[in-house]
């Protein structure tokens, strides 16, 4: 559904990305990690056209997505910090949000406007909102248009743990029917049960692309935090060996 090759980036001398290819598929609920300054955010952007790669190809659903923003009216994005007109009603923004994607109203999403309670809210000004409860009018927007991908970047920050459940199981919902799941987050204990596959950046780079069950399998870790933890481990212990080999080549030579 989304595939990216050989893709790079540069602001100004700081190389962002460097040659990331990966594809992800349709039924896949796929968490995209790695530490900060590691490439995430930037891949996300990418995909959504808010980022012009310097070389490689993008493409969404076997199209190339260059020079065509069509494409994101069938991707649901739910930033890390969501971003509104802080005069502006929660009613007033679903609203124009709805007035601009001209869907069918027999056809909208509102599931998680009536969990979250976002119904009893909407003559709340966006500029009086906590953080969580913005969070919270970014999920319902990332959900509402039943969008065959959803991007999600760190959801669960600021949310209370019974709207962190609440999300959770609406995107075990929308993983049953097959849609696409991408989800950056630091908290990984969070993803356990959630996703089956895993994307993990480094510096810029993608170091792997494997799923869960391949991950456990290969480490002998069921948790997902510390499946990455042994991966880093064995990732520095094979680089120091390298470099000591180079090291002794030096010394022959």
């Amino acid at each position: 559904m989304i595939s990216l090759q050989n893709i790079s980036k540069q602001f100004g001398r700081f190389k962002v990305l460097t040659d990331v290819s990966f594809s992800c598929n349709k039924g896949e609920c796929i968490a995209l990690i790695g530490p900060n300054g590691s490439g995430k955010t930037t891949i996300i952007k990418s995909i959504l056209g808010m980022v012009i790669p310097d070389s490689g190809t993008i493409t969404f659903r076997g199209k190339s997505i260059a020079n065509d923003y069509n494409y994101r009216s069938d991707i649901g994005y739910m930033p890390q910090m969501g971003r509104y007109p802080e005069n502006m009603s929660i009613g007033q923004v679903l609203g124009m949000m709805k007035d601009i994607r001209k869907i069918p109203e027999n056809l909208l999403d509102e599931d998680l406007i009536k969990s979250f309670g976002i119904n009893k809210l909407l003559d709340k000004r966006m500029g009086t909102l906590s953080g969580g409860t913005r969070q919270k009018v970014s999920a319902c927007l990332a959900f509402m248009f039943g969008s065959q991908a959803l991007i999600m970047d760190e959801p669960s920050a600021g949310l209370d743990p019974v709207s962190s459940e609440i999300l959770r199981e609406k995107i075990l919902i929308e993983k049953e029917k097959s849609k696409l799941v991408i989800i950056t987050s630091h908290v990984l204990s969070e993803l356990d049960d959630l996703i089956t596959e895993v994307i993990y950046m480094q510096d810029g780079r993608m170091l792997f692309q494997k799923s869960l069950h391949a991950l456990r399998k290969d480490t002998g870790e069921e948790k997902l935090s510390r499946a990455i933890a042994r991966v880093m481990r064995q990732q520095d212990e094979s680089d120091g060996l390298q470099e000591a080999r180079v090291n002794t080549s030096e010394l022959r030579n």
